[in-house]
């Protein structure tokens, strides 16, 4: 194989897709995953054989990427502002499979209900619960929820994303403030006479400390593979990790270790606080200090630098950026096509 090229470890996946399920199934709540981290058809089934009751994806492109290869249940996790073609498509996935989408106003919801009529999709209202990129104030989710009904579509009640997990200290208080904006939201649903058959909450960062008292259901995505933010993090440990892009050491210059995978093979994502571009398992003092499109320069930390033409594994920073470059996952050998890569829309 040429490299740079992402293998997977699949007795890791399997051990990660097992791992979460049996949270789930003992936390008494749902597993739908999201899938906008392996972007795979394979992985997906493996998900589902362990008991995940359908889908998260970011996108109408990814559900029919998903829905196209035999999944039956999916749920778009994202508000959505609807044209006339997007209506087509969301129809058509309708017509093969059980599909919901997001909305948090009152105006989306209006639009959704004219343009779906009687198509049978269904919408979950999102609670922004403190990572402020969307979704409307718990106290406002009743009237979101009743703009929906009013506007002929199926509600089928709530959901939310702590993003604002994604740091050192906010793993516990993510998981505090989901859980109070989300009791909220469930108040003003009763207030206005809706009841959530649906609440939907939880990140790869704050599973461990979802609150399943309030959560009917989990859409944690990562966790399939871990990656260096979640190894950062200490949600994961290096032997679980189940994704490494394989690169060749292709220079010593400077007496550093310079391998073939950039930005465009690993993705470019850096969080404030990620201590590099990457990391690599086998030497997990190294740093990768230095980033181009083509190229990672590796700050070894004093150990031997290996051969020129030798191979090493990097752990990207983020696995949902790196999976989307790629055409095919390799597994034992097996090309798993990245079936909804570049479905962005």
């Amino acid at each position: 194989m040429p490299t740079p090229y992402l293998r997977v470890d699949t007795a890791r996946l399997r051990s990660n897709i097992t791992r979460v399920a049996e949270l789930a199934t003992a936390s008494g709540v749902s597993l739908r995953p999201h899938a906008k981290t392996h972007k795979c058809a394979e992985i997906a089934r493996l998900q589902l054989a362990a008991g995940a009751v359908g889908l998260t994806v970011a996108t109408i492109g990814e559900a029919e990427a998903f829905v196209d290869h035999g999944v039956e249940d999916v749920f778009i996790a994202y508000p959505l502002w609807l044209t006339a073609e997007a209506a087509r498509r969301l129809r058509d996935v309708a017509d093969r499979a059980d599909l919901a989408i997001g909305v948090d106003s009152a105006e989306a919801a209006a639009r959704a209900g004219a343009l779906l009529g009687d198509s049978g999709v269904a919408v979950l209202v999102e609670v922004d619960c403190g990572q402020h990129r969307s979704g409307v104030l718990p106290g406002g989710a009743g009237s979101v929820g009743t703009a929906a009904v009013e506007a002929g579509l199926p509600v089928r009640g709530l959901f939310t994303f702590p993003g604002h997990s994604y740091a050192p200290d906010a793993l516990v208080s993510a998981a505090d403030d989901e859980a109070r904006a989300l009791r909220s939201a469930v108040a003003s649903f009763r207030a206005a006479e809706l009841e959530p058959d649906v609440v939907s909450g939880g990140s790869t960062p704050s599973l461990a400390h979802a609150h399943t008292d309030v959560l009917t259901e989990l859409r944690p995505g990562v966790y399939a593979f871990g990656d260096a933010q979640q190894w950062e993090l200490g949600t994961t440990t290096p032997d679980e990790i189940a994704l490494a892009c394989v690169a060749t050491v292709v220079s010593h210059a400077g007496g550093r270790l310079v391998l073939d995978a950039g930005s465009k093979a690993l993705g470019a994502d850096r969080a404030a606080y990620a201590s590099g571009w990457g990391r690599l398992p086998a030497y997990p003092e190294a740093r990768v200090v230095q980033f181009s499109e083509h190229h990672a320069v590796v700050d070894l930390a004093g150990a031997d630098l290996p051969a020129l033409g030798s191979r090493v594994d990097v752990v990207p920073n983020h696995v949902c950026n790196a999976v989307n470059l790629a055409e095919v996952l390799w597994a034992d050998g097996e090309a798993w096509p990245v079936v909804a890569r570049g479905r962005n829309s």
